[in-house]
């Protein structure tokens, strides 16, 4: 009986996760291989990353590194030379799939803090049902190029980011695993610590399976945009295969599922490029109609909810929300990406669609406060905003309430590396 079969049949509760054969790197290219997403990188800074590094996973990733010339080239390019590089890495040893398949425990140690993630396929079917939850819409045009991407690669080469409810005996098994001698164990350039761990006893992976099952909900942490890529590669396929049973690989997608309390949600801040039309002084006026404002903000970084750190003119501020400003009830009015937006951004510097404007740039906080003060010191940007992060509790009430949060939210940190595990369509 074929695997996905397996575990997809008389599903008791719900979350569906099923284990498979991952096309991997070998043990001693992992590191090499390993790369970050391809949505946090531009194409210059991926090609100074990946330069020197003939099996960097970014040429898979961002393979728009490796076309020439690299502008004004047709998307199928840039596609096709992403399958070239993924079959040249198979053919030369550097990525091998494993024969049976597992799960894999995959643990990021970044400082003090550590994240430990069951790697999986989750199933595009309980996504389309809703029980997969997501709290951000996609933007169509980066969902196209990623489904396209998918399709012509013939497989899912970065996963999507997940998490659930932490629950005891899940965290007792992966632990236990833990226990065993890891298949990958190195630190990045960046100083993070990546470690994995193989899950292939069959019965190991039938308890966890069932243990998965019994959770309520999944929620999409980071990835949104890979997880409806997913789904549109799923419903094509679908549509175009008169024997589909619903066991067929594309019906799943890859994924590394945490338990929510050993998360880090970062701040999501903001730099706008101009004060629409408005004078210094004329600016502040207006902003002081609905926060308060305190010069000389030392600090930078807020360090409660509803309090900004605001960037202008070579000086700090700290804003703070004036009372009764929003619903403390309203799980999106009372976000404070959405009183920003709402209050500020909107009324004042005149940034009706933050997922579509230009004149607005978002900045994660791994980059910290020096590089608010760059934008603006460069006269690219006029203002820069500093956020307190949005936390876990946050995120999943609006993804239960079937809500979607402003765009750029939450930034998670440490990224999961592309490249350690790839599920092949076919």
């Amino acid at each position: 009986m074929p695997v996905f079969r397996k575990f997809c049949r008389r599903r008791i509760v719900m979350s569906v996760v099923i284990p498979f054969r991952a096309l991997r790197p070998g043990r001693s290219f992992a590191k090499e291989v390993a790369s970050l997403p391809y949505d946090v990188l531009n194409r210059d800074e991926a090609r100074a990353l990946a330069s020197g590094n003939p099996v960097s996973f970014l040429r898979v990733e961002k393979s728009e590194i490796d076309v020439n010339p690299p502008d004004d080239v047709v998307p199928e390019k840039i596609f096709e030379k992403a399958k070239e590089n993924l079959e040249n890495f198979v053919r030369q040893g550097v990525m091998l799939q494993d024969e049976n398949p597992c799960f894999y425990i995959y643990r990021q140690r970044m400082g003090a803090h550590e994240q430990t993630g069951i790697v999986g396929c989750a199933s595009v079917s309980e996504y389309e049902s809703g029980l997969i939850k997501k709290h951000e819409l996609t933007r169509a045009d980066k969902e196209l190029e990623r489904t396209r991407h998918v399709d012509t690669v013939n497989a899912q080469t970065g996963p999507v980011f997940l998490t659930y409810r932490a629950a005891e005996e899940i965290d007792r098994l992966v632990e236990g695993f833990k226990s065993g001698s890891p298949e990958y164990d190195f630190t990045a350039a960046d100083g993070i610590v990546h470690t994995v761990w193989i899950v292939s006893n069959p019965e190991d992976i039938r308890n966890l399976a069932q243990e998965l099952r019994k959770l309520e909900a999944l929620y999409i942490a980071d990835g949104h945009h890979r997880a409806a890529a997913a789904c549109s590669v799923c419903r094509f396929r679908r549509e175009g295969n008169p024997g589909h049973r619903g066991d067929e690989p594309y019906n799943f997608f890859l994924s590394v599922i945490f338990p929510h309390n050993q998360l880090r949600i970062m701040d999501y801040n903001r730099a706008v490029r101009d004060l629409h039309g408005l004078e210094k002084e004329e600016f502040l006026r207006k902003v002081e109609e609905l926060f308060e404002i305190r010069a000389d903000f030392t600090a930078k970084s807020p360090s409660a909810f509803h309090s900004f750190g605001m960037y202008l003119d070579g000086r700090w501020y700290e804003l703070t929300a004036r009372k009764n400003l929003c619903d403390e009830t309203d799980p999106i009015g009372s976000l404070d990406v959405s009183i920003l937006q709402n209050h500020l951004l909107e009324p004042v510097l005149g940034i009706h669609d933050p997922r579509t404007d230009q004149r607005i740039d978002f900045i994660g906080g791994i980059r910290g406060m020096e590089e608010l003060e760059r934008l603006v010191d460069s006269g690219k940007f006029a203002v820069a905003f500093s956020l307190f992060p949005t936390t876990l509790d946050q995120l999943m009430a609006v993804a239960d309430a079937g809500l979607v949060m402003p765009p750029k939210s939450t930034w998670f940190e440490p990224k999961l590396r592309s490249g350690l595990f790839v599920h092949r369509l076919q």
